[in-house]
C-alpha cells in the first residue's frame, strides 16, 4: 500500500512540473532595422515574412500590423508596429495557450522567434536588391 502512495505522489509531481515546463515568459521583440531601409521596405518585409510563416497579417494603420495566426486549436495574435529604423512584436490575444499573466505556451515563443527571423532575411534580401 506505502508503494502505491509513493508512486501516485510520484506521478503527482511529474505531471506538475510537466505542466510549468511548458510556458514560458512571453519574448516581447524589438529589432532595429539597419540603415538604408525605408518604412514600405519595413512593412513589406514584415508582410512578406507573415505570409512565409502563415500568419494572416493586416494593416491597421500608418506604422502598425496586426497578424493571427492559428495552428489546430490554438490561436495568437499579435501587433507589429513599425517604423524605417526599427520593429516590435507585441503579444495581443491568444486562445488555447496558456496565457496568464507574463507567461505563454512555448509555442508562441517560437513562432514570434521565427517571424521575427524572416523579418530579418527579407530584410536582407531587400538591402542586397534579391
Amino acid at each position: 500500500m506505502k508503494n502505491i502512495f509513493k508512486w501516485c505522489v510520484a506521478l503527482a509531481v511529474i505531471a506538475t512540473l510537466t505542466g510549468c515546463v511548458r510556458t514560458a515568459p512571453i519574448d516581447q521583440i524589438n529589432s532595429t532595422v539597419s540603415a538604408g531601409h525605408t518604412e514600405a521596405q519595413v512593412r513589406t518585409a514584415i508582410l512578406k515574412a507573415g505570409q512565409q510563416r502563415q500568419w494572416i497579417m493586416s494593416q491597421a494603420g500608418p506604422g502598425v500590423i496586426n497578424g493571427r495566426l492559428q495552428s489546430r486549436d490554438h490561436v495568437a495574435e499579435i501587433r507589429i508596429t513599425y517604423t524605417a529604423s526599427s520593429y516590435s512584436i507585441n503579444y495581443s490575444s491568444s486562445l488555447n495557450l496558456l496565457a496568464s499573466g507574463s507567461k505563454i505556451h512555448k509555442s508562441y515563443n517560437r513562432w514570434v522567434r521565427n517571424l521575427d527571423k524572416d523579418i530579418q532575411l527579407n530584410l536582407s534580401a531587400a538591402a542586397a536588391g534579391l
